[in-house]
């Protein structure tokens, strides 16, 4: 299935070339030394704006190529899976100018155009040293001038891009009493400002993870703004910031999609390499589970993502439901998968130049940032629960618009042009992807008449189906709970997210497995392939018993080797990598044990119910943390481990 959003990935993918290549400007081993140097990467920014991906940051109207949500997201996709600190610094741009996108004049918005296009930095400055994401506790005032501008004062901390940035859509309070209508974004252009008199810039703040990206703040000091400086409305601010906020955390799923893939590309890659107890990793049954297990939770949020993407143009009055989720499960479920294949990494997981040339350890830091991003776990799962009230009254009633869904959900179906005056606080109609449920489920048992490979595919949306019916029970228990949010209703939030989840991955096969089943990755489309583990592996999630169907996962990791065998991102939609050479293909098949793989006869597993994590009973010898000495090369031909006369491992 040729579709226009990865088939423009894929260019940008094989214009940077092979990043196993050093001599590549965008390289992994350039992005280890920059890590290193904590140095902003400055080359590799002027790389990506060569080809023009700053023009992916303007809407098409105001002269640049944003056409679609979902283009953007896998263009970035592309970029996060080489290096997540360019991704997050780069990408910045568009964060900083969401709020003109949605609220600004069509003068802001042409002048904003031509400066991102022409490669000016654009930077986001919500949070304050004292207050975090407490939005109304912010203190950076704005006061009036006397002739219509404003001279602003304070400090706002913690800032991607605060120093290089030129450009600042800052929230100000304009109000002293604050609220709601008390605060105003201003469109802050620090070239018109006289540095160390208007305005200073705070030391870059060393970090964990990102650590080459431009995170520090700016103080200012009665710095003078115009008056044409107001996006939106005076006082209107809060509102402007919230609706941006929709589409940013959609688009975060990019960053977390993007580490999802690298790590779990180094983790096949040493399975296939490894030899333990004469036989390689990727034949030993735990450690076939663990990845098979990571490849369905990468495709459950890839699925998640693409849904979300597109409904930000078909179901845009939803978009406050559908970006908490995304936002919530995506990185949190990428975490799970990094935590997962550590564990199958062992030590090399945390070691530099000796797999991979160290990029695990990186990709692990690196991530742990996106969860925190325009809204962390706990701010998402409270925009959930705070609308509990129209969710479960239209899931009752059964009148939600299930039309933008469909249209989200079928992949040939154009996408219209975003209309930014759509974007609503609260989802007044509930989710019309939840909504849609039913109708996918009773769509997948109508297939499955005639095709009983489908039966077990079936039976874990039935019982999610069941599920999302008791999760819809449980928030008329917390409809009234506002401000005061008991932890019971963030888990039920987090339930709630689940199976919007699920919704998404159900959605997506029943309109596109006909046309997926013909393409490249026609293999993860047939026959469920894909449908029925990430379905299993939400139910794990959930919390539901008998979860973890072994049956479930076999020939999806089949799918998952023959990728990595060929060159292709192991993905749902085709995009060839930017690979210099062939990479071993994959044994035959080992003997399995009488066991299924997924169930180790002498462990038990304990799942958690947000990150689906399966733990295996610490009596258990796991041979997957054993240690051996022998890796095999892309050859096949074995390699010597650190301490050996080589001193180091081949890519």
């Amino acid at each position: 299935m040729e579709h226009p959003p990865s088939l423009l990935a894929q260019e940008l993918e094989l214009r940077l070339g092979d990043p196993r290549d050093p001599d590549e400007i965008f390289s992994h081993a350039r992005a280890l030394e920059l890590d290193e140097n904590e140095e902003f990467p400055s080359d590799i920014c002027r790389a990506l704006e060569s080809w023009g991906l700053q023009d992916f940051y303007v809407p098409v109207e105001h002269g640049g190529r944003l056409t679609d949500y979902e283009t953007v997201m896998q263009v970035m996709r592309v970029v996060a899976r080489r290096d997540l600190t360019v991704a997050i610094g780069h990408g910045k741009t568009y964060l900083g100018a969401v709020c003109v996108w949605v609220s600004g004049s069509a003068g802001q918005a042409r002048r904003l155009a031509a400066d991102i296009r022409a490669g000016v930095p654009v930077s986001l400055a919500l949070t304050e040293r004292a207050h975090g994401s407490d939005l109304l506790a912010g203190e950076v005032t704005g006061e009036p001038d006397g002739s219509g501008g404003w001279r602003l004062t304070g400090e706002k901390w913690l800032i991607n891009n605060a120093t290089r940035g030129d450009l600042l859509s800052v929230l100000t309070r304009t109000a002293p009493e604050g609220g709601p209508r008390g605060f105003t974004v201003l469109l802050v252009d620090k070239r018109t400002l006289a540095p160390g008199a208007d305005y200073r810039c705070a030391e870059k703040i060393r970090t964990h993870g990102i650590r080459g990206a431009d995170i520090s703040g700016i103080v200012f000091d009665g710095a003078p703004v115009a008056g044409d400086a107001v996006v939106g409305t005076a006082g209107g601010g809060v509102e402007t910031v919230l609706k941006a906020l929709q589409l940013t955390r959609t688009l975060c799923a990019s960053l977390s999609l993007g580490a999802a893939d690298h790590a779990l590309d180094i983790a096949l890659d040493f399975a296939e390499r490894r030899e333990l107890y004469g036989r390689r990793l990727i034949d030993l049954p735990q450690a076939r589970h663990v990845l098979a297990c990571a490849a369905a939770d990468v495709l459950a949020g890839e699925a998640l993502a693409t849904v979300a993407a597109r409904s930000a143009h078909t179901a845009t009055g939803e978009l406050s439901v559908t970006a908490a989720v995304t936002k919530y499960l995506v990185p949190t479920g990428t975490e799970a998968v990094i935590a997962e294949l550590t564990r199958l990494l062992g030590a090399r997981a945390f070691l530099k130049d000796v797999h991979a040339r160290g990029m695990f350890q990186k990709v692990d830091r690196d991530h742990r940032i996106v969860g925190m991003f325009d809204g962390n776990t706990l701010v998402n799962l409270n925009s959930l629960v705070n609308q509990f009230r129209s969710l479960s009254r239209v899931w009752r009633r059964r009148t939600g618009d299930t039309a933008g869904a469909v249209a989200a959900f079928d992949l040939s179906v154009p996408l219209p042009p975003l209309d930014p005056g759509r974007l609503c606080l609260v989802a007044r109609r509930g989710s019309g992807i939840v909504g849609s449920l039913p109708d996918s489920v009773a769509a997948l048992r109508a297939e499955s008449e005639a095709r009983p490979e489908l039966k077990g595919a079936l039976a874990s949306a039935e019982r999610l189906l069941a599920v999302t019916d008791g999760v819809h029970e449980e928030m008329d228990a917390f409809r009234a709970v506002v401000p005061d949010v008991p932890p019971a209703a963030f888990e039920t939030a987090g339930r709630y997210a689940l199976c919007l989840a699920g919704a998404a991955c159900l959605g997506l096969w029943a309109r596109n497995h006909r046309a997926g089943s013909a393409g490249r990755t026609g293999g993860l489309w047939r026959d469920g392939v894909w449908l029925w583990p990430v379905l299993d592996r939400l139910l794990v999630r959930l919390g539901e018993p008998g979860g973890a169907d072994p049956a479930a996962y076999p020939r999806l990791l089949e799918q998952l080797r023959a990728a990595r065998a060929s060159g292709e991102l192991f993905s749902l939609l085709p995009l060839r990598l930017a690979t210099a050479g062939p990479r071993a293909r994959p044994g035959p098949p080992a003997p399995q044990p009488s066991v299924p793989p997924d169930r180790p006869r002498t462990a038990r597993t304990a799942h958690t119910a947000h990150t689906g994590t399966v733990r295996p009973d610490p009596v258990t010898p796991d041979p997957v943390r054993a240690d051996s000495d022998t890796e095999r090369t892309d050859s096949g031909a074995p390699e010597r481990a650190p301490g050996s006369s080589r001193g180091r491992h081949a890519e």
